[in-house]
């Protein structure tokens, strides 16, 4: 008897271990910006409330800088499940969402409390809803910021100030017609080439927000910021679905209460350290312009809804507008 009491006890706890080692996760987070950005405070926060969360059940590995590659290799590494967390530019991800580019519209976000009203509302879920088809699970919308505008030439102060410049621009659909309707040669680089490319004179400006002028050190190549804040760009905390849907709802609840806590710390960070950004660029030699004629950008980027309407239709526009109001 004493031996079987043995032989079973030993089994238990062979078992139990398994278990446990089973139980065990780790997820691989990528972003593609240097760790002085705030997007790497935000994957910090990820980290610490999933961990804090679930006892160490669940860790994080974060991969920040394009370690696992660039922008669309890491979305490709989220869907198969190569990587496990992906937190990038949103715009990146409106080759499997385009509808998605409505968040892209130049000016269709007045305020960042507006912003956060849409994607945290039905329009942001409507695209959130969208992805799962694609094999994510969207946890939540980050901020990379208002963009705005750089370049060597002088200071941007009316759409006229953009003719002939070789801009630098992302793959929005929406950013690239508005460049070219301001008679701007867009050229699409990844951002990992963007300060050899402006060093070099390949092109001549570049739009980003304030975060990522300063983490990617582009005053060093670019001479006058001009803060035209003519667009918002969310980032998308992105995961695999069937890894979360594979998860114990302890630990799914974990990731969700995690993505809000970081998300909504990394916002509070870009809106409280902006202008102390803003303040040390001109400190290191660059001439910041904010006499910016808005109303005449916005008057000469209309084409560019009505080109998105016309390609996507106005149902997810729609929705924006109202939730915005």
């Amino acid at each position: 008897m004493t031996q079987f009491f043995r032989t079973t006890g030993l089994a238990a706890v062979m078992a139990l271990a398994g278990f446990a080692a089973q139980a065990q996760v780790t997820l691989k987070l990528a972003h593609p910006v240097p760790e002085a950005d705030l997007q790497q405070n935000l994957a910090v926060e990820f980290k610490r409330v999933i961990e804090e969360k679930t006892g160490g059940e669940v860790t994080v590995q974060i991969f920040p800088n394009g370690q696992l590659g660039n922008d669309q290799q890491m979305i490709d590494g989220t869907r198969s499940g190569i990587i496990d967390v992906a937190l990038i530019g949103l715009n990146n991800y409106t080759g499997l969402v385009p509808e998605a580019g409505a968040f892209e519209l130049p000016f269709i976000f007045p305020t960042r409390e507006v912003a956060y009203k849409v994607l945290d509302g039905a329009p942001g879920q409507a695209v959130a809803t969208q992805m799962e088809t694609h094999g994510l699970k969207l946890l939540g919308y980050g901020e990379n910021g208002y963009r705005n505008m750089t370049n060597n030439r002088g200071p941007i102060r009316a759409p006229a100030d953009l003719d002939g410049l070789r801009m630098r621009v992302n793959n929005s659909k929406a950013l690239n017609d508005m460049f070219e309707i301001l008679g701007a040669n867009p050229q699409q680089l990844p951002v990992a080439e963007l300060y050899t490319a402006l060093e070099t004179g390949v092109v001549d400006a570049q739009d980003h927000p304030i975060g990522v002028v300063v983490s990617f050190k582009f005053n060093e190549v670019q001479q006058y910021l001009s803060l035209t804040q003519h667009a918002y760009s969310a980032l998308g905390l992105t995961m695999n679905k069937a890894k979360f849907d594979g998860l114990t709802p302890e630990q799914q609840a974990a990731i969700t209460e995690a993505a809000k806590t970081a998300i909504d710390l990394q916002r509070g960070l870009v809106q409280e350290k902006e202008e102390e950004m803003i303040a040390g660029l001109e400190a290191e030699g660059m001439e910041v312009n904010r006499d910016v004629d808005a109303a005449a950008f916005q008057a000469a980027i209309k084409p560019v809804w009505d080109n998105f309407v016309a390609e996507n239709g106005d149902e997810l526009l729609n929705q924006v507008l109202e939730t915005a109001k």
